[in-house]
C-alpha cells in the first residue's frame, strides 16, 4: 500500500513540567523520549514515592494549570533552567521550595531525563474528534484540555480518524512515530486548561460513546524535527 497524506499538524505543545500549563511550540526536536523537554520534571505527593502513580497532577490540584513552566534556553531544552511562572506572577525556578510549598500536598520536585510519562511519550488527537466530543458535550472544548503533543487537522474531516493508524507508522516532518495505542482517559479531561472548572460531562461521553478513550500514544521509530504545519503520512 503507497504511502499517503491523512494530515497536517495544527498545533504542538510540550509540558516541561508534569501537570502543568503547555508550551506551545512553533517547532520541536523529538528524540527517543519524546519531544525534548517534555515532562522532564514532576512532583512527587508526600508518602506516595512507592505507590505505583506517586505524581502530583491536575486530579490532586486543578490550579497546576495555572502554572506556567517555560525554558530559559529553548535551543538546549535538556540542559537549562525550567523557570514556572506561577497564579500570582511570582517566576520560580522548579527547584525552588517555595514552589513545591506553594502546590501543597507535601511535594518535591524530581527530575527524569527519560521524562515522566503516564503510558508512551508521544500524544496525538486531531481537531475533529475534539470538534465531535464537543457535539457530544453541548459545549465548546480547548484541545489542550486532552494534553496532546501533536494536534493533528485530518484531511478527510471525519473525527476519530487517529483510531485508524493504530498499528501504523507516520512520517511527520523529519520524525517517524509508531501509533501504539488509544490513548485511555481519566479524569484530567474533566478540566477546563483556562478556568480549571471541572465538567464531568467530558469524561462521561468518552466513557460511554468512546469506550474510555480519545486520541491516540505513540513512540519514536526515526527522530528528528517536527514543525507546525508539517505534513503527516502514513507509510506504506
Amino acid at each position: 500500500m503507497a504511502a499517503r497524506e491523512v494530515g497536517r499538524v495544527a498545533g504542538l505543545w510540550r509540558y516541561p513540567v508534569k501537570s502543568m500549563a503547555a508550551e506551545a511550540l512553533e517547532w520541536a526536536g523529538v528524540g527517543w523520549q519524546g519531544l525534548e523537554g517534555d515532562r522532564r520534571w514532576a512532583f512527587i505527593r508526600d508518602g506516595m514515592v512507592r505507590s505505583g502513580f506517586p505524581w502530583l497532577t491536575i486530579r490532586e490540584n486543578p490550579r497546576m494549570w495555572g502554572y506556567r513552566p517555560r525554558l530559559t534556553d529553548p535551543g538546549r531544552p535538556d540542559a537549562c533552567v525550567t523557570m514556572v511562572r506561577t497564579p500570582s506572577g511570582a517566576e520560580l525556578d522548579v527547584t525552588d521550595p517555595a514552589l513545591a510549598e506553594e502546590l501543597g500536598h507535601g511535594a518535591r520536585v524530581l527530575r527524569q531525563d527519560r521524562g515522566v510519562f503516564d503510558t508512551l511519550p508521544l500524544s496525538l488527537i486531531t481537531t475533529q474528534t475534539v470538534r465531535a466530543l464537543e457535539g457530544m458535550v453541548g459545549a465548546p472544548l480547548e484541545p489542550l484540555r486532552f494534553r496532546p503533543n501533536l494536534l493533528v487537522k485530518a484531511a478527510g474531516g471525519e473525527p476519530f480518524a487517529e483510531d485508524a493508524w493504530v498499528g501504523a507508522v507516520l512520517a511527520v516532518g523529519g520524525i517517524r512515530m509508531r501509533v501504539d495505542k488509544r490513548d485511555q482517559r481519566c479524569v484530567v479531561v474533566n478540566v477546563d486548561p483556562a478556568t480549571t472548572e471541572r465538567n464531568p460531562a467530558v469524561l462521561r461521553a468518552v466513557a460511554q460513546q468512546r469506550q474510555a478513550c480519545l486520541g491516540v500514544y505513540g513512540t519514536t521509530v526515526q527522530p528528528g524535527r517536527v514543525s507546525v504545519g508539517d505534513a503527516v503520512v502514513v507509510e506504506g
